[in-house]
């Protein structure tokens, strides 16, 4: 998912503890999203969301059930609204917060949503902005269980967001250069892969070819916070993607995956090029685009911004750039996690121990005291 030198490690933070239920301010309260919600989310700022909201409603009660019996990845994202009470009986959402789990364990979540009211903001007795926005992610860290990490992202000149961020323990990772490329009508695709290559679908018989591509191609304290196994890929891409893979190793070396509906429309996708087969970034990733865009849906990549030569290349096949967005880490410390860590400095304490020139023991009696050989005199 993401792959270049990170700007800086994330840095573990304590825990946050799980907030009382019902008031957390003296001006709103944040809770999760109801159906009796939904009329009051009339704010031009959440007007985008609706369809979101509406299907995490939807699959609230089959989420219940499939959570009893199954550990899949869930169907509906974690909701939270901020409301404040306008007098006796109207209420007023001032924000809310989307946020997901992004693999089957439960150890990574990301903040795919963090909206505030535009009416709020002219409204002089509405909290602070700054406020509502560290409580809501607060919120949202507290309500979940085993999150061992969290992602955001947050546009480079959103400055207000990223102190947000900033605030609850996330760290800048990287910068990334969105791009928004789409198949003119009148172009002609490529040719679908080269000689030597082989081109296949995403499934679970290939999936663990296209995981081990992105494994190599991403950080290795990103792949940590990630977390990520093959189920997981597949959870994500639902099966949408394409790669090339050498026969004569049986890996592959360049891929492309889906990875989620973009707000602005079309797709979020990611494409993973090998290493050692850069060259393939030119006709080679052109068809791969080409093959998981051929209904016509213009696609979203993500680019790091000192990777010039891939920007070179989107540049020319006549992608547009859409700014720029900083990907930000939040590691969660927990005290049971270095318990693993002083058992097995014990086990190496032992052994090495074992190890160490010890005396001669001293021989035992085992028969008469007449049979031991008589001390010099």
């Amino acid at each position: 998912m993401f792959r270049s030198s990170p700007t800086s490690p994330a840095v573990p933070v304590p825990a946050v503890p799980v907030p009382a239920k019902g008031r957390t301010s003296p001006s709103w309260t944040v809770e999760p999203l109801q159906g009796w919600h939904l009329p009051l989310l009339d704010d031009p700022s959440f007007l985008p969301l609706q369809p979101l909201l509406q299907r995490s409603l939807l699959l609230a009660l089959p989420e219940k059930l499939l959570a009893a019996v199954t550990s899949r990845r869930p169907l509906a994202p974690q909701v939270l609204v901020a409301l404040q009470r306008q007098g006796l009986t109207r209420q007023q959402v001032l924000g809310l917060i989307v946020s997901r789990r992004l693999n089957r364990s439960g150890t990574c979540w990301q903040v795919q949503h963090l909206r505030l009211a535009l009416a709020a903001a002219d409204d002089a007795s509405a909290p602070g902005r700054a406020a509502l926005g560290g409580d809501l992610l607060r919120q949202a860290i507290g309500r979940v269980k085993g999150a061992a990490s969290w992602i955001a992202t947050a546009s480079s000149l959103d400055t207000p967001r990223l102190a947000t961020l900033r605030e609850q323990g996330f760290q800048p990772q990287r910068t990334d250069r969105l791009w928004r490329w789409q198949s003119a009508a009148d172009r002609v695709a490529p040719a679908a892969s080269p000689a030597e290559l082989q081109l296949r679908p995403l499934n679970r018989r290939t999936a663990s070819l296209l995981w081990h591509l992105e494994q190599a191609t991403c950080p290795a304290h990103l792949r940590q916070l990630l977390d990520r196994r093959i189920e997981d890929l597949l959870d994500q891409s639902r099966g949408h993607g394409w790669m090339l893979v050498d026969a004569v190793r049986n890996e592959a070396v360049a891929g492309v995956r889906w990875l989620d509906e973009h707000p602005g429309g079309g797709r979020m996708v990611e494409l993973s090029v090998h290493p050692g087969w850069g060259h393939l970034l030119g006709t080679a990733a052109e068809s791969l685009l080409h093959r998981i865009g051929r209904d016509g849906t213009c696609l979203w990549l993500r680019c790091e911004v000192s990777d010039g030569a891939r920007q070179a290349w989107l540049q020319a096949l006549g992608a547009e750039a859409h700014g720029e967005e900083v990907l930000m880490a939040r590691s969660v410390w927990r005290r049971q996690e270095g318990q693993p860590a002083q058992r097995a400095a014990r086990r190496i304490g032992a052994v090495l121990e074992q190890l160490q020139p010890r005396r001669r023991p001293m021989p035992t009696p085992s028969g008469p005291l007449g049979n031991l050989p008589l001390a010099p005199r």
